[in-house]
């Protein structure tokens, strides 16, 4: 049996009506693919199963890794919460034209409708176009007679709240959160390992043939939480050369490392994997059995459970995400 060391994948592109072109120039890739919306940067989801992409594991399925290595590859507690499943799904998500909106189910009506986990996510802004934005909660209360009365007067949006983004904004979007993503947007989405998700509203817009795509007004009724919260900005402090917490929930811990120095992270006590995503500058990394690999921006690299430390040192100004299930 190979030894585990920091593993990479191989992205899975999408090709979707709303893609552009910024996620291959982002991630270093060549030839440029036009319409790319997605790349999916560590999946367990079936059907898009990440691959690695380096060292002696090449080729290997995360399917095949956590079969092999399960607890040394995830942590004891998370084969003991998710069994051979990995419990995240990163993603690079590039808007060329804005995302419908949608909401997502909570782990027990996911569970009793598609037998699946539910869906808690977190966006970090890459990139942002002037003038880009989003949506994330509701902006005044409603009840789910009028959200159907809404949807079908076309004036949904009217109860969303909007908000002009930057380089930096971190959005948490709990299960039940209505959302969406606006054109000029380039994000990072952290979520569970789940592909459903209830479209809601679709601007009235029409393919080809004169269709619109499916709306799914009956089942997210009883998704979507009425909370009506006053701010759904996650606030942080983005502090050179430390930790900075963005998000800690019961389905993953997410933190900013942004660093200029040799910086050491000490994973001993996790009891998890961890995943960074390099958004910014390019740096080598080390852990304690001696293995070094390279990481440039837009790539993603899986820690195994079992590693204790890893070095950072940094040829560039670095930002990454940090990101563990404790």
């Amino acid at each position: 049996m190979n030894n585990l060391y920091p593993l990479k994948f191989e992205p899975i592109l999408k090709k979707i009506l709303w893609g552009g072109d910024q996620i291959c120039p982002f991630k270093g890739i060549t030839p440029i693919e036009k319409g790319v919306g997605e790349s999916w940067e560590v999946s367990h989801v079936k059907d898009n199963v990440s691959t690695v992409s380096n060292g002696s594991l090449k080729g290997k399925s995360l399917d095949e890794l956590i079969n092999t290595y399960g607890a040394s590859l995830l942590g004891k507690h998370n084969i003991e919460r998710f069994g051979n499943k990995f419990p995240l799904l990163i993603k690079f998500i590039a808007a060329n034209d804005d995302l419908s909106i949608q909401v997502h189910p909570n782990d027990t009506l996911a569970k009793v409708r598609h037998n699946s986990f539910g869906k808690t996510e977190m966006w970090y802004v890459i990139k942002a176009k002037p003038g880009a934005g989003l949506y994330s909660g509701f902006s005044k209360k409603i009840d789910a007679e009028k959200y159907v009365e809404l949807v079908k007067n076309n004036t949904f949006t009217d109860v969303l709240q909007h908000y002009e983004v930057k380089e930096g904004d971190v959005f948490f979007l709990p299960a039940g959160r209505v959302h969406a993503i606006g054109a000029g947007t380039f994000i990072a989405e952290i979520q569970q390992t789940s592909d459903i998700t209830y479209r809601i509203y679709d601007y009235n817009r029409k393919d080809a043939s004169g269709k619109g795509r499916e709306l799914h007004t009956e089942l997210a009724k009883d998704a979507i939480d009425y909370t009506v919260e006053s701010d759904y900005r996650t606030h942080y402090k983005d502090e050179l050369n430390q930790a900075s917490e963005l998000v800690s929930c019961k389905y993953f811990t997410t933190n900013l490392l942004h660093i200029n120095e040799k910086t050491e992270r000490n994973l001993k006590n996790l009891d998890s994997f961890v995943v960074y995503i390099c958004m910014q500058g390019k740096l080598s990394l080390t852990d304690n059995n001696g293995n070094k690999t390279d990481v440039h921006q837009g790539e993603s690299i899986l820690i195994p459970a079992d590693t204790e430390t890893v070095f950072f040192v940094p040829s560039e100004e670095c930002k990454l995400l940090e990101t563990f299930v404790i």
